[in-house]
């Protein structure tokens, strides 16, 4: 039990870690501070998947004592791991495009896009399995209870929807000024001039 513990705990803290700071991507002042931001979540989605991929592959060996602990964590894992891993990709290389001028504030587009439900979801809701694995490793949660496992997914549920719910707000505010910002640029020029 106290390797569970240990073990769940310092996964749910990086967790925790990647949506604190996928929540403060698309908050980012300048290009530079996008680009050093989603990096570091790079590294640190990077290597979440990689502990949760090497405890599976520990179990696959015959080494399975901690598979139990981050069962909780897998399938928000794999969600992590096919979609946002990707468009994390895509905002750093696109904020990487501005090294030259470090100071450029953040494009509205790159920040719509790190503001993105399918980015910043899969990493928060990993981040709430998290907690439930470490609360079921102290024992404070009995998963294995069915009515017990009910309520904790319907809290779960209805956590994951408030935060996807936000998440798509903010996107959309986001990407409603990344298109109205050429509209603005459009009718702000001088008559004949092209």
């Amino acid at each position: 039990m106290g390797t569970d513990l240990a073990l769940t705990t310092v996964i749910a803290l990086a967790a925790l870690g990647a949506a604190g700071l996928v929540d403060l991507l698309p908050r980012a002042t300048t290009a530079a501070v996008l680009r050093r931001r989603a990096a570091r979540l790079q590294l640190l989605v990077g290597g979440l998947l990689a502990v949760l991929a090497a405890i599976g592959v520990a179990g696959l060996l015959g080494y399975g004592d901690l598979m139990p602990a981050v069962l909780p964590l897998w399938v928000p894992a794999l969600a992590v791991a096919v979609v946002s891993v990707r468009r994390l990709g895509r905002v750093r290389r696109g904020a990487a495009a501005f090294a030259t001028a470090p100071h450029t504030p953040a494009p509205p587009g790159l920040r719509a896009a790190a503001a993105h439900p399918l980015l910043a979801l899969p990493i928060q809701v990993i981040a709430l399995a998290g907690v439930a694995a470490v609360l079921a490793a102290a024992g404070l949660v009995a998963l294995t209870v069915p009515a017990v496992l009910g309520a904790v997914l319907t809290v779960a549920g209805l956590v994951v929807t408030g935060v996807g719910v936000r998440d798509a707000l903010r996107h959309s505010r986001l990407a409603e000024g990344a298109v109205a910002q050429p509209e603005r640029l459009r009718l702000a020029r001088p008559v004949g001039v092209l």
